[in-house]
């Protein structure tokens, strides 16, 4: 089983009911436009004709990360991040971006409470923090096939 297959099985498995699926739905999304708003704080000059932040270092990193993982789904991250950073920028205010994240964690938390009944997957794995996104993007279009694992 190659590494991303493993990865999403285990957050499958922290992820099985629809209620908690369709809160991570909206909650990962603002968490991530949250934390593209507040990145933007730190600007580091310009690229054609447009700041270059922190966040879209951070971008650039972690998609990497998701390249060496699956082509697909690094590309579809690579995109949504880029949709969200744009968002983010054309908010422009990094109290959007908080009000956005907090209300993100919230969504998250719904969604483990009301409808999992269980702890979030990155208590156990921070690394899941990341797995999250790639998690709701192969949920979306399907790349891959996910089992998730038994706990």
């Amino acid at each position: 089983m190659k590494r991303v297959d493993e990865l999403l099985a285990d957050y499958a498995a922290y992820h099985r009911t629809r209620g908690n699926v369709i809160c991570h739905f909206v909650g990962i999304p603002l968490i991530i436009f949250g934390i593209f708003s507040l990145l933007q704080l730190l600007r580091f000059g310009s690229t054609v004709g447009l700041p270059l932040t922190a966040a879209e270092i951070f971008i650039a990193i972690v998609s990497v990360y998701y390249f060496t993982l699956d082509a697909k789904l690094g590309g579809g991250m690579l995109v949504s991040s880029a949709l969200l950073d744009a968002a983010a920028y054309a908010a422009g205010d990094w109290r959007i971006g908080l009000a956005a994240f907090i209300v993100g964690w919230v969504f998250q938390g719904i969604g483990h409470a009301v409808y999992e009944k269980r702890s979030p997957a990155f208590l156990k794995n921070l690394l899941h923090l990341l797995v999250g996104p790639i998690f709701l993007l192969n949920e979306a279009f399907h790349f891959r096939h996910v089992i998730p694992a038994k706990i």
